[in-house]
């Protein structure tokens, strides 16, 4: 693959990112040659406008649901050295260490005016959501963060007008520039339909992957947002199934592998602006960063894989519509929360996090040992194999 071209493979970028030749391979390409005796720069992940705030973010983000080094982590590092420099918090990512290492590393690099800082809270009401804050903001070891979010939000009843002069006060003292949800269950259309009312969300963050493109309830809802001028960001991306046969299928007869396919698809999509992912290991944070400086489109052919490959992998995706197969459950069951959970033990390779996550849930969400759901597999519409993959989810998050 020619670099003079902008085509950058993993490969090329492993090398790019590192010491040796740095100079030689970034000066071959365009726009990014140094200038006679001084290092090449490396070259930068495009960014795109976030809505009404104006500000430009980096088409990639950094998630930060998952362990870092307190001390200083190297992924955090490379992620800034090319132009992610956004990282999406919150207060309760490994047990808010994730904010704690996030302010370590601003603290010892000392870049905290190049650091775009999101976090979020799980608590949904005005007073509850302030006092999060605050200990976000010890645990970050800042005044304010640039974008703070409801995390996770299923209901729309808590965007009211308390909600909306509690968001005005933080903006007006400063301990937040931006505000808005996170949300990836059943109710995501619904909200974002809410928000794109209110006038004063500033940006989403949502699931949306290649799987939801045919959605039209959603579509009208992102279409409600962008002509609102919400910033709109993608999460969940990869559209995981919940299996670990997943991670056998192949994805051939594409230019890219399937985690950048994924991602090249959501940045085709003009409303998003960018996708945040979760990149434990500094082979997935190279591959998606060389996915974003590639400037190749999906071509046709890419497009076929790609919906060949959700329409192979359909049966074990489970779409958070857990109000259709849960009509044949007993209630406090959570069908939707434990296939995620089981996503991030096969597919996503965080048996600790799923677990983590597992016993967080209701004892009542935890014990189905005696439910039968046959008959809510009947409901699926993905006819996804509930009585099996319930009884995996038993067996390795308890």
């Amino acid at each position: 693959m020619n670099l003079s071209e902008n085509n950058i493979s993993r490969r090329e970028l492993i090398k790019l990112a590192g010491l040796a030749g740095l100079a030689t391979v970034a000066g071959r390409v365009p726009g990014w040659a140094a200038e006679p005796g001084e290092a090449a720069p490396l070259p930068q992940v495009p960014r795109r406008v976030l809505g009404k705030t104006g500000e430009k973010i980096p088409i990639l983000l950094m998630g930060m649901a998952m362990k870092f080094d307190p001390r200083f982590d190297p992924r955090l590092a490379e992620a800034l050295r090319f132009g992610v420099n956004y990282y999406d918090a919150a207060d309760c990512y490994a047990g808010g260490t994730s904010e704690s290492a996030l302010g370590n590393f601003i603290q010892r690099t000392g870049k905290r005016k190049d650091i775009w800082i999101t976090t979020k809270s799980d608590d949904h009401t005005p007073q509850g959501m302030v006092k999060v804050l605050e200990t976000s903001l010890e645990r970050l070891q800042t005044d304010h963060v640039e974008l703070f979010f409801l995390h996770a939000l299923v209901q729309k009843k808590f965007l009211n007008d308390e909600m909306r002069d509690a968001v005005e006060k933080l903006k007006q003292a400063g301990k937040i520039k931006y505000f808005g949800f996170s949300c990836h269950n059943n109710t995501v259309a619904e909200l974002l339909q809410t928000a794109a009312g209110l006038g004063w969300i500033d940006a989403i963050m949502f699931k949306y992957n290649f799987r939801e493109y045919g959605n039209r309830e959603l579509n009208t809802a992102m279409d409600a947002c962008h002509k609102a001028n919400i910033g709109l960001i993608a999460m969940k991306t990869q559209g995981s199934a919940a299996s670990f046969e997943e991670q056998v299928k192949k994805f051939e007869g594409s230019q890219f592998t399937k985690h950048q396919a994924v991602l090249k698809a959501v940045w085709a999509d003009e409303r998003i602006a960018a996708a945040v992912s979760h990149m434990d290991t500094m082979e997935k944070l190279k591959e998606n960063i060389a996915a974003a400086l590639d400037r190749r489109e999906l071509t046709a052919a890419d497009r076929q894989v790609l919906d060949a490959y959700a329409a192979a992998t359909k049966c074990g995706y489970c779409a958070g519509c857990d109000h259709i197969c849960g009509a044949a459950l007993p209630p406090e069951i959570r069908v939707a929360d434990t296939l995620r959970l089981l996503t991030y033990h096969d597919a996503y390779g965080d048996p600790f996090k799923a677990r983590e996550l597992f016993v967080r849930l209701p004892a009542a969400a935890r014990q189905w040992e005696a439910v039968d759901f046959s008959r809510a597999a009947t409901l699926c519409p993905n006819h996804v194999d509930l009585p099996r993959l319930m009884d995996r989810a038993r067996r390795v998050l308890a």
